[in-house]
């Protein structure tokens, strides 16, 4: 039968055939003639079928099989305007935002494809991820109890995005369906109705207007199922065929048909042969694929002495395309290769820093990065062939999970130590909650600020635990300097009066004058200090006041007849008493460090000096001490006085230290 063997018709747009009309119907001639337009239609279908040949017979069948599938839904057409990238490169964040413009677009058959590749795409690095988190949840919580949960911010507004998609797809599937079935119905009865057109019964002019009305109401019936497609077309074709042999329309308007209908297909031809030396492949294919459904459903048949040698022609034409697209799909099966190679690269180089040992978290941290700088590289060197993706993925899988298995029994060897870290933290917070209450600040102070910087020295705990500790001993030493600060409050008054006092006393100094007796201006001078440290404490902010006593004594003490080393040293212990007041143990530190340093720089000066004066002693002229020797002799003495100057100092200090 026909509809057996013409399986290659598409779309029913009502456009094949000859337009009839009433001028037509009244040229027809008696249907007795041996030669019907009927049997001229089906030979040349049965023909080009026939002719195709098995080397053309591929392309064709591509074209055939892309054109049913767009006929049942035209708005598989439009993905093509949507160019399909490489969405294996793309981030996961770069996904979600293709996905969210994507699911924008109303014609949502357009860009099914596109969503199916960037869901395949994210769900891959999705899954990927959560295999890592759950390996490094397992490794660190060996707790069997204890569920593995983790949440992804990101995978939400996927979900809800491709939740979009598939609410919109799922409607327009429906709606789709509904008029699908109901275009079938309509198309069927129309073929129906053109069965019951032969009827000598019936006035000629009468049953073409009707006819007519059937090619009208069939161009506009609507896409119907694929499935059904092919079978349809043929019985509309084959019962539409039978009316022309049935009229037997006269041979001069067949020939002009026929002629019309070659050059409109030769048209189509010399448009062909444009196609083939175009650049753009795909868009000549996707051309090529409309030109054939116009060739078959738009255009009628030609003469028989043109019939072949023109489908010939148009199936070499095709066959050409269909060869520079293989050529085509061959080069980029040829980079799915490259890239093949280049990530068999990036997995080697993954399961060689599986076997690395390294030995601190500092190293395992450039470890780590250096696998997800390979992971990223994986992500980002493109499709691989078909065939082999499956494998790749899982080897990729596999180096990655020994990287992090490697990387794992690293940190299960230092979770001990973070368990003795918890637990010398835990004894701090103990300590801190014990002294919270205390009021003997003058004690207790320096002890909080030394389990704080104990605090500081101790290393990493457990995550789990890390916020909590924290946040208790946080609390501990917040509640005691709080209470220590209201103290400090409360004595503020004592201060303020301090500061008074010694503001009044700076004038009773600045008035003072020396008798000329060393011993008597010397013991007044103590006893002005004396004085003044009986005042008190005064107030941080105004402890500038110290600065001014210091200068008043400065100035005192230069106009005493006393010893560079005697000043410096009462000088010295005024400044003492001073850091003893602040309470500052930093401070005393800090000073203790300052004289050690000035003791070993002056012992360097000393030794440098002394050196140089063996050089000059070794000369010549070493019986004659010039004054450049002298000199240098001078300087070692004044070293080496400043030098037991500051040793004395730092005796003082010390001896500070054991009251």
């Amino acid at each position: 039968m026909l509809e057996e063997k013409n399986d290659n018709l598409h779309e029913a747009d009502g456009k094949t055939g000859i337009e009839i009309n009433d001028s037509v119907a009244n040229d027809a001639i008696e249907i007795s003639d041996s030669e019907s337009l009927t049997e001229d239609l089906v030979t040349e279908t049965e023909n080009e079928l026939a002719n195709q040949g098995d080397s053309h017979q591929e392309a064709l069948d591509v074209i055939t099989n892309s054109n049913a599938a767009e006929s049942e839904d035209e708005t598989l057409k439009e993905r093509h305007d949507i160019p399909m990238q490489d969405y294996n490169a793309f981030s996961m964040d770069a996904l979600v935002d293709e996905l969210k413009k994507l699911v924008n677009i109303d014609k949502v058959m357009s860009v099914k494809d596109h969503i199916e590749e960037i869901k395949k795409a994210f769900l891959l690095q999705y899954h990927h991820l959560i295999e890592e988190k759950k390996e490094e949840f397992l490794a660190s919580n060996p707790d069997p109890n204890e569920e593995f949960e983790y949440h992804l911010p990101l995978k939400s507004k996927f979900d809800e995005y491709y939740n979009v998609f598939r609410e919109k797809r799922n409607a327009h599937f429906k709606h789709l369906q509904t008029n699908l079935k109901t275009n079938l119905d309509n198309r069927l009865a129309i073929v129906e109705e053109l069965k019951e057109l032969i009827n000598p019964q019936e006035n000629i002019k009468d049953t073409l207007k009707h006819f007519n009305e059937l090619r009208e109401r069939w161009k506009n019936a609507g896409p119907i199922p694929k499935d059904k497609y092919n079978h349809v077309w043929n019985n509309y074709h084959f019962h539409v065929e039978n009316f022309y042999d049935y009229l037997h329309l006269d041979r001069e308007a067949r020939d002009l048909d026929f002629k019309h209908n070659l050059e409109l297909k030769q048209k189509i031809i010399a448009r062909v042969e444009e196609l083939v030396n175009d650049a753009d492949v795909n868009k000549s294919f996707r051309e090529l694929q409309d030109l054939h459904r116009i060739w078959k459903e738009e255009i009628g048949p030609v003469s028989k002495e043109h019939r072949d040698a023109i489908w010939n022609q148009f199936s070499e034409l095709t066959k050409k395309i269909h060869d520079k697209r293989e050529l085509l799909f061959e080069s980029q099966r040829a980079n799915e290769q490259k890239n093949l190679e280049a990530k068999k690269e990036i997995i080697a180089k993954i399961e060689a820093l599986g076997n690395e040992k390294v030995n601190s978290h500092s190293q395992w941290l450039v470890q780590i990065q250096k696998v997800e700088d390979l992971r990223n590289e994986f992500f980002a060197a493109g499709k691989v062939p078909s065939e082999v993706n499956e494998e790749t993925w899982a080897a990729f899988k596999t180096a990655v999970r020994n990287f992090n298995a490697f990387k794992n029994s690293f940190y299960k060897d230092i979770k001990k130590d973070q368990n003795d870290n918890l637990n010398k933290k835990l004894a701090l917070v103990a300590k801190a909650k014990e002294l919270q209450e205390s009021t003997d600040f003058q004690a207790t102070t320096p002890i909080m600020k030394q389990i704080q910087e104990e605090w500081k020295q101790i290393g990493h705990v457990p995550k789990k635990y890390s916020d909590k500790i924290w946040k208790e001993f946080k609390d501990a030493c917040n509640h005691y300097f709080d209470k220590l600060k209201e103290h400090k409050s409360e004595e503020n008054s004592e201060e303020v009066a301090a500061f008074d006092n010694k503001k009044a006393y700076l004038d009773v100094l600045r008035a003072f004058q020396l008798t000329g007796e060393h011993k008597t201006d010397l013991d007044a001078i103590k006893a002005h200090i004396e004085t003044w440290k009986g005042f008190g404490k005064v107030p941080f902010s105004r402890r500038h006041i110290e600065g001014k006593f210091n200068k008043i004594l400065d100035a005192l003490f230069e106009k005493l007849s006393l010893s560079k080393k005697e000043s410096e040293m009462m000088r010295f212990a005024n400044r003492l008493d001073s850091l003893t007041d602040s309470n500052d143990t930093r401070k005393l530190d800090n000073e203790k460090i300052f004289i050690m340093r000035k003791i070993e720089e002056v012992q360097n000066e000393i030794f440098q000096l002394e050196n140089n004066i063996q050089f000059f002693t070794n000369t010549k002229n070493a019986k004659k001490e010039n004054s450049i020797v002298t000199e240098v002799r001078k300087n070692i003495a004044i070293h080496k006085e400043s030098l037991e100057v500051w040793k004395d100092k730092l005796k003082q200090l010390r001896n500070l230290g054991q009251e």
